[in-house]
């Protein structure tokens, strides 16, 4: 079992870190540092120091714990661990190497048994950027943390990974009708405020059912500079807002603050780089999606210096995998996958895994 490493260990880390790298530099917005929080810091700020980017996802993986706790408040004095370029969490650590396929082969990996065993469907959508991707190895983020949490989880069937971009299919089509047994990259729903939400996020938390996370991302609120919404503090100061999150994206997290239509109004494109147009043309307020993708689509538009985060209101979404309720089957895929993640979060193999895929991400035009 390799030395745990990401969130085991957090303050031994921290402790290990600050020898390594010494006491002055601790205090630098530098990657490969522990950088110690001060009054007015946001995460998009130290990420943009640090990194020449305001999409501060790395950072969040590397002190899940930390910010999770408290993702709207930045106190001063709080230690975060700023990774190295590629997901080190420090200078000399080594990663495990991910640049083979850690599982077997779709086409090739069958089972050993005599006895049949259906393969396990799996279906994604192509171009969500870095979590699902034809472009990358085993197909993203999401992808490769799946395949290997079903080997680790004792996996020993077929697994088919196909890729139907109407994500709306998904949940409409393709797993009402066993077509495929799970879909992958779905928002966890907090479906204990079933009476805050719309009648499509209540059917997402009747009709589905999700593995444990499989990757947490942050949510965050963007803005022209001049919009009355640039610094709001609270989810009750965008009442009104026309709020643009792209087609077939849950807007649970936002139903649950109070934010449904009519208090505000949703526009939904098919893409993120269209609710970047529609902030820029003035046909939506607010900007809301995960902030890889929405950097990602802000810096294609060559906008980073004029579309404004908000640095006060940050939402935490889990990502799953998902089945129907009547899949049974899909329900026992989804106990093997589980079975698997804990182990790797255990290990540390997750956020190993998470470190290389990002790595490799960085290196593909986007």
């Amino acid at each position: 079992m390799r030395r745990k490493t990401g969130q085991c260990g957090w303050p031994a880390l921290l402790a290990v870190l600050a020898i390594a790298i010494g006491a002055g530099a601790a205090q630098a917005q530098e990657a490969c540092t522990i950088y110690t929080v001060k009054a007015g810091d946001t995460l998009g700020g130290i990420s943009n120091t640090a990194y020449g980017t305001y999409d501060y996802q790395r950072i969040f993986n590397a002190n899940r714990d930390v910010i999770a706790a408290s993702p709207n408040l930045l106190a001063p004095g709080t230690e975060l661990i700023l990774p190295c370029a590629d997901g080190r969490l420090r200078p000399d650590q080594e990663l495990s190497s991910i640049t083979e396929r850690e599982t077997r082969k779709f086409e090739e990996s069958r089972a050993t048994t005599s006895a049949y065993n259906p393969p396990i469907k799996l279906v994604a959508g192509d171009g969500w950027f870095p979590f699902t991707d034809t472009r990358l190895k085993d197909g993203g983020v999401l992808t490769r943390l799946g395949l290997v949490a079903f080997n680790r989880g004792g996996n020993d069937r077929e697994t088919k990974l196909a890729w139907v971009d109407d994500w709306g299919s998904h949940l409409d089509v393709l797993l009402p009708t066993h077509s495929f047994d799970l879909s992958i990259g779905w928002d966890g729903i907090d479906c204990s405020k079933m009476d805050l939400l719309s009648d499509d996020m209540v059917r997402r938390c009747t009709e589905v059912v999700l593995s444990d996370p499989v990757y947490e991302v942050v949510y965050g609120l963007f803005t022209m500079p001049d919009s009355p919404y640039a610094e709001v503090r609270s989810f009750a100061d965008l009442k009104g807002a026309r709020i643009c999150r792209p087609d077939g994206w849950a807007t649970a997290d936002l139903e649950v603050e109070g934010l449904t239509e009519p208090v505000v109004t949703y526009v939904h494109p098919l893409s993120a780089d269209d609710c970047v147009e529609a902030l820029t043309k003035g046909e939506a307020d607010v900007y809301s999606i995960e902030i890889e993708s929405a950097v990602a689509s802000i810096e294609r538009a060559k906008l980073s210096e004029t579309i404004r985060q908000n640095p006060y209101l940050i939402k935490i979404a889990s990502l799953h995998f998902a089945t129907h309720v009547t899949n049974e089957r899909g329900k026992e895929y989804l106990e093997l996958l589980n079975r698997g993640l804990t182990e790797m979060r255990e290990t540390g193999e997750w956020y190993d895994i998470v470190a290389s895929s990002l790595a490799e991400a960085a290196t593909i035009p986007n």
